[in-house]
């Protein structure tokens, strides 16, 4: 096969020309493209490729001619015969080319210029690793004023550098895709809603720390995010925009509320949605509308159900984030276990979960892995085990959830490093959890599966004779429900 010559007009080319012409470029008579074979292949496909292996895309002609431009003819001409023999599969695209079709069509619409509802929200990601990507996720976090972790910042010389230890920063900043809990409002405005026990809002300045950690992405479904009103919601939002820190679960209206971020990094788009099943039996936090700034809520999960499938059909990886349970459970309860086994069946990859304000348990649903709540980052006085938990995508495809051992004591959240305190870490997790095992590396793994790795593993769930605890801290201290020492 004569390898083509692409002139600089190609794109320009493809999307013109109609009936597509075998001469896109035409700078010179060299400049011609040899397309006899990649006609046929580009037929075979298109004639005999079910609509589900293409994912719903519109992968016309112009589609391959661009795939052949950046892979070579005899990319597009294996893709053909793979078909033919009826072998290719989604999977198959990643395997080949070193990207899913997924993101390969945001690539295509990127160099082309098509801009339209399936490349809304979508950022792409230069990866630590070809080996494998890693997504992280912290759990609840709080810079609002006069709270003691605020309190306790703004009185260290390095701000918020002392509050966290630096192979902690280091290893958030070494994460692919961070993703952080935004429990409060950035503004100044605004008055606390009445009657709320609990209302939570951060100068404006205070976004700049989310840089410290490589902060790609922020969650607020939450109950904390309308605790001054409208107003300092939209605020938030104006302000998250003015730093372009992407954000999920709330927004100025449903359709904003409704976002669905994806991140295409090592060739895969993963993508993320959150939404909150809090408050149960209060309205403090308002529910967005079509036309009202609020919060995208759960507790009765149809519409977001609807959401979850939508991100599985134009995704490689859904991944949930959800803020429900019981403030100072150690234990999940009914509802997150219902609300997990409905995310699972919408097409949800993984479930990360926050709000007890307590590290809870993992566990397998359908298959997938749920972290039930990953604890308080840095948000309360005691000191309580908390995590850096992280989605772990390998070269291969294979999804696994991994757990960093941290402590948060003395308004400080250290990344554990000792042997012997990390052992313990991985012992109380296991403790609280039920049917995994977990690996010398915080690697956790459904004992129900057919691939478990039982020769790896070091702390079982079912074996466990570590003590947990509930209302007091690592240090024996009475805590309240929100992990502040009584």
């Amino acid at each position: 096969m004569t390898k083509r010559i692409i002139c600089a007009s190609l794109v320009t080319g493809l999307l013109l020309a109609a009936p597509f012409g075998r001469e896109v470029c035409r700078a010179s008579e060299t400049q011609t493209i040899e397309e006899m074979d990649l006609e046929t292949a580009i037929d075979v496909i298109l004639k005999k490729t079910e609509r589900e292996t293409v994912a719903g895309y519109p992968l016309e002609e112009s589609f391959f001619l661009w795939l052949g431009s950046v892979y070579g003819d005899d990319m597009v001409e294996e893709i053909a015969r793979q078909v033919e023999n009826g072998e290719m599969t989604v999977a198959d695209w990643h395997r080949l080319t070193g990207a899913s079709l997924h993101a390969l069509y945001m690539q295509y619409c990127k160099d082309v210029g098509i801009s339209n509802s399936k490349t809304e929200d979508v950022y792409w990601k230069d990866c630590k690793s070809t080996d494998e990507t890693v997504v992280s996720f912290t759990g609840d976090f709080n810079l609002a004023e006069g709270w003691s972790t605020t309190k306790y910042m703004e009185s260290q010389p390095d701000g918020i550098y002392d509050c966290f230890s630096e192979s902690l920063i280091q290893e958030m900043q070494k994460s692919d895709v961070l993703v952080m809990n935004n429990e409060f409002v950035y503004s100044d405005g605004g008055e606390p809603l009445a009657g709320k026990a609990y209302t939570f809002r951060a100068k404006p300045e205070m976004i700049k720390n989310l840089e410290v950690f490589g902060t790609d992405l922020v969650t607020l479904a939450n109950n904390h995010t309308y605790d001054y009103g409208e107003q300092a919601l939209k605020d938030t939002l104006h302000y998250l925009r003015e730093e372009q820190i992407p954000y999920s679960g709330a927004g100025d209206n449903l359709k904003d509320a409704s976002r669905i971020v994806s991140f295409i990094a090592n060739g895969w788009k993963i993508s993320v949605v959150s939404a909150t099943e809090i408050e149960r039996s209060v309205k403090y936090t308002r529910q967005a509308t079509e036309n009202d700034a609020g919060v995208l809520k759960t507790l009765e999960p149809e519409y977001f159900l609807e959401l979850i499938q939508k991100a599985k059909k134009t995704s490689d990886y859904t991944i949930v984030v959800c803020h429900w349970g019981t403030e100072g459970n150690l234990s999940h309860d009914m509802m997150q276990e219902t609300l997990a086994y409905r995310f699972a069946q919408a097409g949800a990859d993984a479930i990360i979960g926050g709000h007890p304000h307590r590290l809870q348990g993992a566990a397998f649903v359908e298959g997938i892995p749920v972290a039930y709540s990953i604890g308080n980052f840095w948000f309360s006085d005691a000191t309580l085990y908390t995590t850096v938990t992280q989605i772990v995508i390998s070269k291969e495809g294979d999804l696994t959830l991994k757990y960093l051992p941290c402590l948060q004591k003395d308004l400080t959240t250290s990344l554990i490093t000792d042997t012997t305190e990390k052992e313990e870490f991985y012992h109380y997790l296991a403790a609280i959890s039920k049917g995994i095992g977990i690996d010398a590396a915080g690697s956790v793994y459904d004992k129900t599966a057919e691939n478990y790795p039982a020769e790896q593993i070091l702390y079982d769930s079912e074996s466990s004779t570590t003590q947990i605890w509930g209302g007091i801290d690592n240090e024996g201290n009475a805590i309240d429900i929100i992990g502040n020492r009584k």
